[in-house]
């Protein structure tokens, strides 16, 4: 919860959500765990604000952020989940995109690329929900008798908060739907030969709207019920959230998401740029029903935070995420050991799904810090290659770069990061970007308008700021043999594999 004056953080509360991981490459989350975690944290956040002595009636509005492209489809006469979210991340659409390059002319990765700003890959909505329509008959069957929405999770909590099965209102943002595959950017439409391309039936998408305006009214859950009737006003994907929430309402101005993975988006205004280098072209935010809808140019990296999940409960050799950066701060260096953490392939800028994590340049001298400071080092790898990237389809070099999410904590990785660029790294004091981007688009919305996204009335956010302390010379010496062990990470994997996953 934040003052809509001052953009100051009031109360609040998180609680980490199960992964599932069924199979090997395969990444779920129960649909209705996320929307019970939704339930407690308001419920939390409202005893806290209460503990505070300020009143909860002055909530005005709703803002939804939510992580993009994850799938869901449930009944609308029950409300009930037809089957788990198929998270981002997930790897089990490989034979089905590899199915659907061969109906492209030169199976071209990149054929829809200027109808939707993307790839055809993995990653986004349309493959995943053909998946769930080929494989899970539930759902099959709820489409043949009119009874399946789909959505992102975006989607699925607005409609369950505005009443679910009765009554409740299935809408998207465009920064969503854009992720989907099924959205044409220019007309801001589903469009129909993407859908038929997909073979993905129309009436189970939901009415795509701008990122800022009532939607719908809170129909309350609270012991209290002192939400109810509270419009729900805002709704971005995470990604765009974070850059408003930046404030980057600029051409030109970027920022780095380090969550679970890193996601680097630079506004490119009204105009959608095309990348030459691997970016995807992306909505960025549309502030308004009347207002004009900005785009981004979006770098993505599909490891950045689970890395660290990874050290801790994959190799067990730290209890707390925390720990990494200890290790890491011990030794100083690498010591020659590098790290691409591939675990679901490469996204931007090589979009290589055949790659998988290498550890290289061992010796018998290195040892557990050593790999924590790889770790940590290849997520500023990541990020360079995209502010690399950026740069070359932008033109305009960046001279800093704004950084949010969790693992901005990590004071070595933010001065790393740094030394890596070449340009300094800014953090603002207050890391919970996202939730105040949805907050202020939630604000602003008409008929709500408690905030203003007018830059003269933003109040300034203090920052901390890491520079360069390395020669660059020294930092392209490490890009470059980080970029050697990238090259030795692909084309691991076939989808010829053996399916029991063993080898033959």
């Amino acid at each position: 919860v934040f003052n809509a004056k001052t953009a100051e953080l009031l109360s609040h509360h998180q609680v980490e959500i199960q992964q599932k991981f069924p199979k090997e490459g395969w990444v779920e989350q129960d649909p209705k765990e996320i929307l019970k975690s939704v339930h407690e944290c308001v419920e939390r956040t409202c005893e806290k604000l209460q503990q505070l002595n300020i009143d909860i009636t002055n909530i005005k509005a709703i803002g939804v952020s939510n992580q993009r492209e994850t799938t869901v489809v449930w009944d609308k006469t029950t409300g009930e989940p037809l089957y788990n979210a198929i998270v981002w991340l997930d790897l089990r659409t490989q034979s089905t995109v590899e199915r659907l390059l061969k109906r492209i002319p030169g199976k071209n990765k990149a054929f829809f690329k200027f109808r939707t700003g993307l790839p055809l890959s993995t990653y986004f909505s349309a493959v995943k929900l053909r998946w769930l329509l080929d494989n899970v008959e539930e759902i099959r069957q709820a489409v043949d008798d009119g009874r399946a929405m789909f959505g992102t999770i975006d989607s699925w909590l607005i409609w369950s908060l505005t009443g679910g099965k009765n009554g409740g209102v299935h809408c998207t943002d465009v920064t969503n739907a854009s992720r989907t595959m099924l959205f044409n950017i220019h007309s801001l439409e589903w469009d129909p030969e993407l859908c038929q391309f997909f073979d993905i039936p129309m009436e189970i998408l939901p009415k795509v709207r701008s990122s800022s305006e009532i939607y719908g009214l809170m129909v309350c859950f609270l012991k209290s019920g002192a939400l109810t009737g509270v419009p729900i006003s805002g709704c971005l994907g995470d990604q765009s959230a974070a850059l408003v929430g930046q404030m980057c309402f600029q051409d030109g101005q970027a920022k780095n998401t380090y969550g679970t993975g890193c996601f680097l988006l630079c506004n490119t205004g009204q105009k959608s740029v095309f990348s030459e280098h691997g970016l995807l072209t992306t909505i960025a935010y549309k502030l308004g029903r009347d207002k004009p809808v900005c785009y981004a140019l979006e770098g993505s990296v599909a490891i950045a935070g689970a890395v660290v999940r990874w050290l801790r409960d994959n190799l067990g050799i730290v209890k707390t995420s925390q720990e990494v950066e200890k290790l890491a701060a011990e030794v100083g260096t690498s010591y020659g050991c590098y790290f691409v953490p591939a675990f679901s392939g490469l996204y931007a800028p090589y979009w290589e799904p055949s790659a998988r994590g290498i550890i290289c340049g061992l010796t018998q001298f290195t040892n557990k810090n050593h790999i924590a400071f790889a770790a940590l080092e290849a997520v500023c790898f990541q990020t360079r290659e995209i502010l690399d990237a950026i740069n070359k389809d932008c033109g305009i070099p960046l001279n800093q770069l704004q950084v949010d999410g969790g693992m901005t904590n990590n004071k070595v990785l933010m001065q790393l990061q740094s030394d890596i660029l070449c340009i300094p790294v800014v953090k603002p004091s207050m890391p919970e970007t996202t939730a105040l981007g949805a907050a202020m688009a939630a604000g602003a919305a008409e008929g709500v308008g408690i905030w203003s996204l007018n830059p003269g009335d933003l109040t300034a956010v203090t920052c901390e700021r890491f520079e360069p302390q390395i020669n660059p010379e020294e930092s392209e010496f490490r890009y470059a043999r980080w970029k050697k062990a990238v090259m030795k990470s692909m084309g691991w994997e076939t989808s010829e594999a053996p399916s029991n996953g063993k080898p033959e």
